[in-house]
């Protein structure tokens, strides 16, 4: 582990919750002009996940941020004109195009990895690429189909070779199509400027580690090298060249990194009150979110039903710039329903009933029901302001 020189300056836990509210589009002004795209850059990346519930982790991202933009105008501004390219990242996720070249160490280790849990018949890769470049844009079924016949993991060989090559960065991901993907030739994908793995890894890891400390603002070690999945070591071995500044936050017990342009003026301005996607990038790494809100957020949805404590799909409630509650939704017709609402206070129960309005208006629902809430004294409220708004 690296040994963080003298911190430039001390920020008060409060300064840096704020810092990073601001970092991830959260506090003042959203730039509705630069719209999802200005998000997915000022982000670096956004999660995709398969559970759809009132939308797409991908959608909730830049509706969290913007409000109520249109969800296939999300979708055109991901897929169209060559703006992103999808890669693994903090996860699997929608990345700006731009950033093609600063993942080349990570197709590199790819390809230089010496075994893969599934093993590929002779040819069956250089087929893939070959059909690709013939009949392209196309998605594993129409390679000659995605599974085997056996188990979801069952993967056909035409669909571990396209997946194969996305990872060696000869394909890409052109679009997603009733969440399949989409598949063709990275050399027709990636403008011709960017199609290129010229940078060694020493100047791919300080680009995204600066990157990173950008979106988050500021960052232990730990917090910044899991934004794209990074090892300690590698942080350690760019930090110091990476443009981020040592500081100290108070109530932290490891040293920070910010971003220097975050410490010039203070974070004001109006705060968003949303719901959270569980994969959303502000929460998606659990010991920070608990470091810098005091809120446990723990996604439930692979958790055993009877073990379940907030939800399948529990979504965190942003409000004034706190984790205020969260609710379980659910979709019934043109009828948002809130399975399960956790409130921390009766302040909660505005901001809950505000924002649970809004995703109702976003997806098209009408009406809202609240089916049970943690805090029983709080669910009258809770249904009478709902009904007010």
């Amino acid at each position: 582990m690296t040994t963080a020189p003298p911190p430039l300056a001390e920020l008060s836990a409060d300064e840096a919750r704020r810092i990073a509210l601001r970092a991830q589009g959260l506090l003042g002004a959203p730039d509705r002009r630069a719209g999802v795209r200005g998000v997915l850059r000022h982000l670096g990346a956004v999660q995709l996940d398969t559970i759809s519930v009132l939308a797409r982790s991908h959608e909730l991202v830049p509706y969290a941020r913007l409000g109520a933009v249109g969800r296939p105008v999300v979708d055109a501004a991901y897929w169209t004109g060559a703006h992103a390219f999808e890669y693994w990242s903090h996860a699997a996720c929608i990345l700006p195009i731009e950033e093609w070249p600063h993942f080349a160490f990570r197709r590199r280790a790819f390809r230089a990895r010496p075994q893969w849990s599934h093993d590929l018949p002779e040819g069956a890769y250089e087929t893939v690429v070959k059909q690709l470049r013939a009949e392209g844009p196309l998605t594993a079924t129409e390679l000659g189909g995605a599974k085997n016949g056996g188990e979801w993991w069952d993967w056909s060989a035409s669909k571990v070779a396209v997946e194969r090559a996305l990872m060696y960065g000869e394909v890409v991901c052109v679009e997603r199509r009733g969440w399949k993907r989409v598949y063709d030739l990275a050399e027709r994908a990636v403008p011709a400027e960017l199609l290129h793995d010229e940078l060694d890894d020493t100047e791919c890891l300080r680009r995204l580690v600066r990157l990173a400390g950008e979106a988050l603002g500021v960052g232990t070690r730990a917090d910044i090298a899991d934004y794209h999945r990074l090892k300690g070591e590698q942080f350690d071995a760019v930090v110091a060249d990476s443009g981020l500044v040592p500081v100290r936050v108070q109530g932290w017990e490891k040293p920070a990194w910010a971003d220097p342009a975050a410490l010039e003026t203070a974070p004001r301005g109006r705060h968003r009150t949303t719901l959270l996607s569980p994969f959303d990038s502000l929460i998606w790494e659990r010991a920070r979110t608990e470091r810098i809100f005091g809120f446990t957020h723990r996604l439930e949805a692979y958790v055993p039903r009877q073990k379940r404590i907030h939800g399948y799909f529990a979504m965190p409630l942003l409000a004034g710039g706190r984790l205020l509650g969260r609710v379980d939704p659910a979709r019934e017709g043109r009828t948002l329903i809130a399975r399960q609402v956790s409130l921390d206070s009766a302040k909660a129960v505005e901001p809950m009933a505000r924002a649970l309005r809004e995703a109702a208006e976003w997806v098209g629902c009408d009406a809202v029901r609240v089916e049970r809430v943690d805090r029983t004294e709080l669910a009258a409220p809770l249904t009478a302001t709902l009904a007010a708004l």
